[in-house]
């Protein structure tokens, strides 16, 4: 979700026919370097220090370029939960890295979802395979859609912790489901569900809303500007994937 954000920053604030290069490395103190460079438009010194400010996007509101201020934000919460760091250089005119130390972690067995749990399976032929656009803002709902998928090794899990991220994210990459949570912290489920549905290039995309709020009369309004399907949390594992087979089948 860090470099999604990071990336999609260099891409956005980026010049014409400029290039973003992404560099990984060892640190010392068993620790992983990640940089992101950019040869943009690059940030004043003196707004260096308002980078991390909520909803303070340093000018860039009266431009062409849309934005929450609220991504770097996100990153750094998510970066120093890691207990990890984040850093920035930047040249006005010239462009910006962005490195993110974070501690190398221990190898050890993934986390599997209860076993008890009954869900339908396939084999073979039956697999199904695709691109799944998570639109969520809590990292532990989305470390656990990962183990959920651990039944599905064909489905990749793309995740967006912001609405606006989402929305690029699905006109850029075409996911086969969007599953869409309600309550995110830049922009409304509603508004992402009513904008990908308006969007010619998203609007026959499957959304599958996964929200605490069930009542009958919002699922029969999200139903109506779009939604494919309306999952409760918590959800049902066996629900889900059931959910999720039967859409890729349409692939």
């Amino acid at each position: 979700q860090v470099l999604l954000n990071l990336v999609s920053n260099s891409i956005k604030y980026n010049r014409p026919g400029g290039s973003v290069e992404i560099q990984c490395a060892p640190a010392a103190g068993n620790v992983i370097r990640i940089s992101v460079r950019d040869e943009g438009v690059g940030i004043a010194p003196e707004k260096l220090l308002r980078l991390y400010t909520p909803f303070d996007r340093l000018g860039a509101e009266t431009g062409a370029v849309e934005g929450s201020g609220l991504g770097l934000v996100l990153s750094k919460r998510l970066i120093e939960a890691m207990h990890g760091s984040i850093s920035v250089e930047s040249q006005v005119g010239k462009g910006s890295t962005f490195s993110i130390e974070l501690p190398i972690a221990q190898k050890h067995a993934a986390s599997e979802v209860d076993s008890s749990i009954e869900v339908p399976s396939f084999t073979g032929s039956d697999m199904h395979s695709g691109q799944i656009l998570y639109i969520e803002d809590n990292p532990s709902n989305t470390i656990l859609m990962e183990r959920v998928l651990q039944y599905r090794k064909g489905m990749r899990l793309v995740p967006a912790a912001l609405g606006r991220l989402g929305l690029e994210l699905a006109e850029a990459q075409k996911p086969d489901v969007i599953l869409l949570d309600l309550h995110l912290p830049d922009i409304t489920g509603w508004d992402v569900l009513q904008r990908l549905k308006q969007n010619p290039a998203t609007a026959n995309i499957p959304v599958v809303i996964i929200s605490a709020d069930a009542t009958e009369t919002q699922v029969e309004r999200l139903m109506n500007i779009g939604a494919d399907e309306y999952l409760t949390k918590p959800f049902d594992v066996a629900r889900l994937l059931e959910v999720l087979d039967r859409y890729m089948q349409r692939v």
